[in-house]
């Protein structure tokens, strides 16, 4: 899909919008990076340099997944996805707590936080995030060591 095409759907999607709902764009199929390389380098009026033509222009190098980065692409969509009047564009509808409760939450999570209670931040965010789970327990920080307060620093931020 192009930006502009991308593009286009968000705006769509955004003047359907009556708050607070998430859309979900149909982006089309998925295109292997590798075929996209090799059709950018063949648009540039260059040759991709392999074993069929090692004289090309360019090279395409394989590093291999970098930290962060999928192979696939998961969408984190409920079951209650309907469609809209545009065929491209779906709605879901998802859970979501109170205002009140949030609030609630997040008051209590920035006291755990200021206390360094990894137990009741994990707990907090457990019982607020649906769907989260926090992993195995992180070790409790030993004396002037902020080791494991630092992984769920890392897990909230």
């Amino acid at each position: 899909m192009s930006i502009p095409e991308a593009a286009e759907l968000v705006l769509q999607a955004g003047a359907m919008a009556t708050g607070g709902e998430v859309f979900v764009l149909d982006m089309g199929s998925p295109v292997k990076i590798d075929d996209l390389a090799r059709m950018m380098i063949r648009l540039s009026g260059l040759e991709v340099c392999d074993e069929d033509r090692p004289d090309g222009d360019i090279s395409i190098e394989y590093v291999g997944l970098r930290q962060g980065e999928k192979l696939y692409e998961e969408l984190l969509i409920g079951e209650n996805t309907t469609g809209t009047k545009h065929p491209r564009i779906m709605k879901n509808s998802e859970p979501h707590i109170k205002l009140s409760r949030l609030n609630e939450e997040l008051q209590a999570l920035g006291q755990a936080i200021d206390d360094h209670d990894i137990a009741e931040v994990q707990a907090i965010l457990n019982r607020t995030v649906e769907g989260y789970a926090a992993g195995q327990p992180s070790p409790e920080p030993e004396s002037g060591d902020d080791a494991g307060w630092a992984q769920v620093s890392r897990l909230i931020h």
